[in-house]
């Protein structure tokens, strides 16, 4: 089973989802903006991880930086680039 990481970066916290490939949840959580403890709770799940996304905003090299360190696969998504999902019921982290 492989998961995937979406990562929702603020300027003091992050919210973290984890999910599979039938979009299950399998972690869902916020935490404050210390790559220790994004990586505690990633290291759990890191070997089914095959990719985490990072919303782009100001603040995001010191997450990139981090997880790229230990060898995370991650990408940068573009917050203004994003299309809304068709159908969305809510509008917060998660």
């Amino acid at each position: 089973m492989s998961y995937y990481v979406g990562i929702d970066l603020h300027s003091d916290n992050n919210f973290i989802e984890i999910v599979d490939k039938k979009d299950t949840r399998i972690l869902t959580k916020k935490l404050p903006n210390e790559i220790g403890k994004v990586l505690n709770a990633l290291k759990p799940f890191k070997r089914k991880i095959k990719g985490v996304v990072v919303e782009s905003t100001y603040n995001w090299y010191w997450l990139v930086d981090g997880l790229m360190d230990k060898k995370y696969k991650v990408n940068l998504a573009n917050p203004s680039q994003m299309q809304q999902y068709s159908g969305m019921k809510h509008t917060d982290d998660k």
